[in-house]
């Protein structure tokens, strides 16, 4: 404790000399000595944290001369037993063992990540639903040669956009507007693809897809508590990708039959659930701040990719 106490001293003599000041021998002989070196090491962080900042200091509550109740309220609180809180913002606690940086900020990210995510998710099914509500819409691409250019068109459209979305990733708004062209471009290939597909089919796609990446997202939150790491998965995705492109190849040039294509279905949902681990991890751990475009894009695509595949096992089974 002796230790300690030199340590926070040492550190910020300004805070340490007032802190002590109100302090007895008698009052610290009730406390428990290890709750004691905790609360000192705590005063130690705070005050690394805070040593430079005038006006935290000034405004800090132990820097009133007559804060002698202050202080022992809080040292009282420090020894109290440990409960855990409901929230898991409340308390601060890392997402994962030896995180560094501060909680709510990579909090504050993943909020801003997914509600990004919502926000496309929310427009493609606006848009999905418009061109499988609305007749004349499916119907002029499949039957004209415009549409039916305009079809291949919105389906390269993803790629071409993809290339300065990843440049201009980090730059606001161009980021965002790239984005939006991305989305509905992506959202009109979703809704042409739902339009010759049965209502009961879709339902069953779009539930199961939901269950999926929730209960996904959930495990890796609760894994990455407990110190499990998935960035081993990245080359074998990108192996397993690069294998099922071959084997869509194949079938266009090759038609296999339904079995074939139950298959493939059934092949690229494991990947592209491997998929939402992965980029939820990365999410969690390795995404900078200024990331939060392409951590949504990626997402996006693994949770529309997942109710594709589903829907292309549903549709060749019913």
């Amino acid at each position: 404790m002796l230790h300690e106490t030199s340590r926070t001293s040492q550190i910020c003599p300004r805070i340490t000399s007032k802190y002590w000041l109100h302090v007895s021998t008698s009052q610290l002989k009730h406390l428990n000595t290890r709750r004691i070196k905790k609360f000192l090491h705590s005063i130690s962080t705070q005050a690394r944290l805070s040593l430079y900042t005038q006006d935290s200091l000034s405004n800090h509550p132990f820097q009133n001369q007559n804060s002698k109740t202050n202080f022992f309220s809080v040292f009282k609180m420090w020894a109290q037993p440990y409960r855990k809180s409901a929230d898991v913002e409340v308390g601060a606690r890392p997402l994962y063992p030896m995180m560094l940086e501060i909680p709510e900020l990579r909090w504050s990210f993943i909020r801003k990540v997914y509600s990004i995510i919502a926000i496309q998710l929310l427009v493609t099914i606006a848009v999905g639903a418009a061109v499988v509500y609305y007749r004349p819409i499916a119907t002029f691409f499949v039957s004209t040669g415009e549409g039916l250019a305009l079809y291949i068109l919105l389906i390269f459209t993803p790629f071409i956009v993809m290339c300065p979305l990843y440049y201009y990733h980090q730059k606001h708004p161009v980021n965002y507007i790239l984005l939006g062209i991305f989305t509905i471009s992506l959202a009109f290939a979703v809704g042409l693809t739902c339009a010759f597909t049965s209502g009961k089919v879709i339902l069953e796609s779009v539930i199961l897809t939901t269950g999926v990446v929730l209960s996904l997202t959930l495990f890796t939150f609760w894994a990455s508590r407990r110190g499990y790491d998935f960035n081993f998965l990245g080359p074998f995705l990108f192996g397993a990708v690069f294998v099922l492109i071959l084997f869509a190849l194949i079938q266009v040039l090759f038609p296999l039959g339904k079995i074939s294509v139950t298959i493939y279905g059934c092949l690229a949902s494991i990947i592209f659930c491997g998929y939402i681990v992965y980029d939820t991890d990365n999410l969690i751990k390795r995404y900078t701040y200024d990331d939060y475009i392409w951590a949504a894009v990626a997402l996006y695509l693994d949770i529309i990719n997942l109710f594709l595949s589903l829907l292309t096992i549903f549709r060749a089974t019913d």
